[in-house]
């Protein structure tokens, strides 16, 4: 098992109502793995959905929001607080992901604002961040991501949280929904400059426990040699996790 342990997280998207969750965990292949954790981040709408089957079903797999409001309450139609995910016992958000950033015009500015108001609200953020295919060509992959990351890397708030309660999820998104996955070598390249740039941000001791995912279409054909590299700590799956039998089957590739 890896020294950070491995975090398999599956994020619906828009799809999943609350049949098709209650359908998709009881369908799910699952066993306990030491050092390894399963997470979904299910809709809005099918989140008690998903707590209520894990939990009936007595398994130890997490599930989180998708997104969340910076305010604790307020005039803003159509969103929802972090009060509000914590009374049916959410305690994890994924943020930044980059159709947050491109649908949505989230900034990292607000990105930045979210994140700090979660980790204050005790939530645990996985944060998304990665280049697109124009960028890569260009080279600028680290440099997009430096600059993505400046923020919260400068931030006393999320500063002291990476390691404990804030972790990283490296999406490009040339690969996202593409088919087109990351060679383990570019995968690991680019993890291995994250974790160098964590090192000089946080010093190795905070850079080192910081769990690092790979996502842009994962499938259960490369995750096996994506995690086999030494700064791969699991994978932010998208396609992959909407069927129970590909995500087991992910699963299944976690050594024990």
């Amino acid at each position: 098992m890896k020294p950070r342990g491995v975090l398999l997280a599956g994020n619906w998207k828009m799809n999943h109502g609350p049949k098709a969750a209650q359908d998709f965990f009881r369908a799910l292949p699952y066993s306990k793995k030491p050092g390894a954790t399963m997470r979904i981040y299910p809709s809005y709408l099918s989140l008690a959905t998903a707590l209520d089957s894990v939990s009936a079903a007595g398994r130890d797999i997490e599930i989180g929001a998708q997104n969340f409001h910076a305010e604790k309450s307020g005039a803003f139609t159509g969103e929802v607080s972090g009060p509000m995910l914590q009374e049916i016992g959410i305690h994890q958000v994924l943020l930044g992901h980059s159709e947050r950033r491109q649908y949505f015009s989230e900034t990292p500015a607000v990105i930045l604002n979210k994140t700090v108001s979660a980790l204050q609200q005790g939530f645990e953020v996985l944060l998304c961040i990665g280049e697109t295919l124009d960028e890569r060509k260009a080279g600028q992959t680290v440099e997009v991501l430096t600059h993505q990351l400046k923020s919260t890397l400068a931030d006393p708030t999320c500063s002291a949280a990476f390691g404990t309660s804030l972790h990283l999820a490296y999406e490009p998104v040339w690969a996202i929904g593409t088919g087109v996955t990351a060679t383990p070598a570019q995968a690991q390249a680019t993890h291995a400059s994250l974790r160098s740039l964590l090192t000089r941000s946080l010093g190795e001791i905070s850079a080192d426990a910081v769990q690092i995912l790979y996502g842009g279409s994962v499938t259960p054909g490369n995750f096996g040699e994506l995690l086999a590299c030494p700064d791969i700590d699991g994978g932010l799956v998208g396609g992959a996790s909407l069927k129970p039998e590909s995500f087991g089957a992910l699963w299944s590739l976690i050594s024990s």
